[in-house]
């Protein structure tokens, strides 16, 4: 197979070719064709990935010492040419930034000196990500119908349950939204349980949501939910991120296990006071990073990939740093490599046929036409959701694409925030599809984090300030 990967000069597209190299995806691509719009950013990424592929002292995954006979590795070009990136591909990867990393500082800080929650994918931030994403994503999508109409796209571009919204109009089917953190929390959980879970299956898991919104709130063993059992138990708890993230007597009552991102709406007050007690926001940190990483992989030879490494374990040490008091580390195991790029060669493998069906938690339309209620109409996956609204649950994904796999009705407490979540994600769709600045101005006021239409008005003057020179809503 041919992969492309738009944003190919972005940070983690490392990860993905290590993944290629070695291990149940290797020969899975035959070429991987790096597209970005940044050609010195390109440049910093191909020397991570030569300097990745002679060291010959052991696999990229870092596994001890074997040989480089006993891994394989695709050929990699790069190229700043759209339509010849796209020409003869079979898989399209997509995590493009608009606005590159000073974006993000952008997204963040106009809502912090608002007072508000300053996140790059929640809240306000997440929405002016979307306004940038989606115009963006959207000419993508319509460069493939042209240049490789049965290619897949296979999006990590953020926030990705709204880009994947975008998309499906499109592209239909053919369009499957990827997050690794429901993922992560539901094989953390398992193994905090001592519940097995085989690759590829998702038996006895019961998981809905949206992206960055979502709840584990079934975990079988030999028949039975062990979950209650998991949650009443401090010190299972206390050895894997989300349990050390909320009060566990919260936890316990709730009676579901929250995505790590639900922090930020029944945290909000402690996730906001963290945030402003940082020197620089998560963004800013970023930023100055990669600002300094990027000209120094260009030229760093075979010691680019050890570079590059030192910074990714670095960059994850701060991954919700808000959240722990006193400089407290994160858990070893939350800092081993990987993460989205498995969730994206385990739906490559599945669409290429490799794997037999695959059970993963992905971004799709709450029905895809499969599930049917008694009455005969279509029913969506999570009841209480429109049918044709992309959310977060288990899939089966075969060649034919991903089928969501229903799941119980949430109770009311969690199903009222999903509509008005997702509410949000289709007045910003509507906002940056169709440059429908009023669309826009209400998703910011109807958000849970927001919640004002004068704080609205005020988030979107920044960010037009912010941004205008971008596409979308900024230059109507």
């Amino acid at each position: 197979m041919r992969l492309m990967i738009a944003g190919g000069g972005g940070f983690r597209v490392p990860l993905v070719y290590r993944a290629l190299c070695s291990g149940p995806y290797s020969g899975l691509v035959s070429e991987v064709v790096l597209f970005d719009v940044d050609g010195g950013r390109l440049a910093a990424i191909e020397a991570v990935l030569r300097s990745m592929s002679s060291d010959v002292g052991g696999a990229p995954d870092g596994s001890p010492a074997v040989g480089r006979s006993c891994w394989r590795l695709p050929a990699v070009t790069s190229t700043t040419s759209l339509p010849h990136a796209l020409n003869g591909t079979d898989i399209v990867f997509a995590a493009i930034r608009p606005g590159g990393t000073a974006g993000r500082v952008a997204d963040e800080r106009v809502a912090q000196d608002l007072g508000l929650l300053g996140q790059e994918t929640t809240g306000a931030g997440g929405i002016s990500y979307a306004l940038r994403s989606i115009p963006a994503m959207l000419e993508l999508a319509a460069s493939m119908r042209t240049h490789c109409p049965d290619a897949w796209l296979i999006n990590f571009t953020n926030p990705a349950g709204m880009v994947t919204e975008a998309l499906v109009p499109v592209l239909g089917r053919k369009v499957i939204g990827i997050c690794d953190s429901a993922s992560a929390l539901v094989h953390r959980a398992a193994r905090a349980a001592g519940v097995p879970l085989p690759a590829g299956r998702l038996d006895g898991v019961g998981y809905y949501g949206l992206n960055h919104l979502g709840w584990l709130y079934r975990l079988e063993s030999a028949g039975r939910d062990v979950l209650p059992d998991l949650l009443a138990d401090a010190d299972a708890m206390s050895g894997f991120e989300e349990g050390r993230l909320f009060p566990q007597p919260f936890l316990r009552d709730l009676g579901l296990l929250p995505n790590e991102y639900l922090f930020y709406y029944y945290e909000a007050a402690r996730a906001a006071a963290g945030m402003r007690a940082m020197a620089r926001t998560r963004g800013e940190s970023i930023h100055g990073q990669q600002t300094e990483l990027y000209p120094r992989l260009a030229t760093a030879g075979d010691e680019a990939y050890g570079l590059w490494e030192a910074a990714r374990r670095s960059r994850e040490e701060g991954y919700l740093a808000e959240a722990r008091a006193g400089g407290e580390s994160r858990n070893p195991e939350d800092l081993a490599g990987g993460g989205y790029e498995q969730v994206a060669l385990a739906v490559m493998r599945a669409l290429a046929g490799g794997a037999g069906a695959t059970e993963l938690i992905l971004n799709t339309p709450n029905s895809a036409g499969q599930s049917l209620a008694l009455g005969g109409g279509p029913q969506g996956a999570i009841p209480g959701l429109p049918a044709d609204a992309v959310v977060e649950v288990p899939c089966k994904v075969t060649p034919e694409g991903a089928v969501p796999i229903p799941q119980a009705r949430p109770a009311e407490q969690q199903l009222g925030l999903l509509q008005q979540v997702k509410k949000v994600e289709l007045l910003t769709v509507r906002a940056a599809s169709a440059g429908d600045r009023e669309a826009a101005l209400e998703a910011f006021a109807e958000h849970p984090l927001v919640g004002s239409a004068a704080l609205a008005n005020a988030l979107l003057t920044g960010y037009e300030s912010a941004f205008p020179e971008l596409p979308g809503l900024w230059r109507r």
